[in-house]
This record gives C-alpha cells, structure tokens and sequence, in this order.
C-alpha cells in the first residue's frame, strides 16, 4: 500500500500539470483539501508547528511532529506528504523509519540548517538525501527544497547545481522556495529538466501561467492557515468589541 501510495504521489509531479497542493495544518484543514478534490496532502512544518503551541525552525519535537503528522494521515485516503524540514536531527534510516510510521508517502527536506539559518554544503545535503532514499526505498518521494534564493543573493546557477545534485542522490523533486520571477522559474525549469516545486505567494505567476512555465508541482507553504488565522482573529476582535463576528 506504501509503495502504491508514493507511486501515485509520483506519477503526479507532470511538468505542465502541476499538482496543487494547498498545504494543511491539522486533520479538518487535510479533510477539506479532500472534499474539494486535491489527490494529495501537504502538510506545512510552520503552520503545524503554530497549531502546536511550537516556533517554526525544528522547535517541534520529533515525536509532536510526527503525531500531527499520523493524525492527518489517518484522516484522509489520499497520499500524504510531509513537510520535515531539515529531519529534527534523525539520521537518515530513522527518518525513514518514522514518516513510514507516520504514515506519509512523501517529504520536503531542505538544505539550511533551521538552527542556524546557514545553507549547508550542497555535497553534504546530497549524501544526507541520498542516505533517506537508500533507507527509505522507492516507499518515499522525496522533494528537496533549496534555499539559495532565500538566503540572499542566490544565483540561477548555484540552484541549478544544488538541483542536479539532489536529483542524482535520488530526489523525485527539487523546491527552490522563494523564487517567484517568471523568466527565471522558467530558466530553472529548463535547465533542470526534472520535476520542480514553486511555492505560490502574492506576486507569484498565476497557477495557470506556472503550469505554462513547466512548473511540476505548486504548494502554499503556511499561506493557507496564515490567512485562516487573521481571519479568525477578525471574529475574535469583533467580539471583543461586542459585534456580531458573523455580520
């Protein structure tokens, strides 16, 4: 069943179909991306670990992560991918070990330190993907995030190399999350030549245009619950002034 999950989770990442994955928070927000008919779930490390009482950065620990992770899973009959960010310092073999677990068929792991804010080298960051999917098997789809472009003064050419890298240690899928300029994603994408993840935000070509661009998978990050919650801090406020929070 694993196998037959991430199979599927796979077989979606089509340049020029991207999946859309609104990423969630806890198991209604995963149980609503179902009702409206996405295949997949995306969990988001930083809206996860808000809802945990926790600071985005490997704050959460490993075993809180991992149980919002197995509760959203359970919830849901579509494939589930997690958002790890760097692994919370599991080694490899136990990070496998623990989405399985978990029940996800899929993974973000991203190549900066959330302690330190520091990239790390590109040649360690693709031994440590290459060692997950050695642990891990074809049971995993792994997306890896790079974060040159968030860094400051990342190049085109330094993300290219640390997505050729992440993609012959056996990534399915390479994230460079704040890129968003349309000429360059579609440079990117073309140099790639491989499955690429483009994180939608305000001023982000739209969904259409991304699919035109070859973009093969799109994600919300923590957008979706970031909008939720001021949302709900409106209705809390109107209440707080003696409104009616649904008027």
């Amino acid at each position: 069943m694993t196998t037959d999950s991430a199979a599927r989770l796979r077989a979606l990442h089509v340049p020029g179909a991207p999946v859309i994955l609104p990423n969630v928070w806890d198991a209604a927000s995963a149980r609503a991306v179902v009702a409206a008919g996405f295949p997949v779930v995306a969990t988001g490390s930083a809206a996860v670990a808000r809802v945990l009482g926790h600071d985005d950065g490997e704050a959460t620990p490993v075993a809180e992560m991992m149980a919002a992770i197995s509760r959203i899973a359970r919830s849901v009959d579509v494939p589930v991918t997690a958002d790890v960010e760097r692994g919370y310092g599991l080694d490899p073999a136990e990070l496998a070990g623990r989405l399985r677990e978990a029940g996800a068929v899929g993974c973000n792991l991203e190549d900066s330190d959330p302690r330190t804010g520091e990239l790390v080298a590109p040649g360690e960051q693709a031994g440590f993907l290459a060692a997950v999917r050695e642990a891990a098997g074809p049971d995993l789809v792994i997306n890896a995030r790079i974060d040159t472009y968030i860094q400051g003064g990342g190049t085109r050419e330094a993300a290219v190399d640390r997505a050729r890298r992440y993609l012959d240690a056996g990534a399915d899928c390479v994230y460079p999350i704040g890129l968003g300029d349309e000429k360059e994603i579609e440079r990117l994408v073309a140099e790639v030549a491989a499955p690429v993840n483009i994180l939608f935000r305000p001023g982000v070509p739209s969904l259409a245009r991304l699919a035109e661009l070859g973009v093969a998978r799109v994600s919300f990050g923590h957008g979706l619950h970031q909008a939720a919650y001021e949302h709900a801090r409106t209705l809390i406020q109107a209440i707080a002034e003696g409104r009616d929070p649904y008027r």
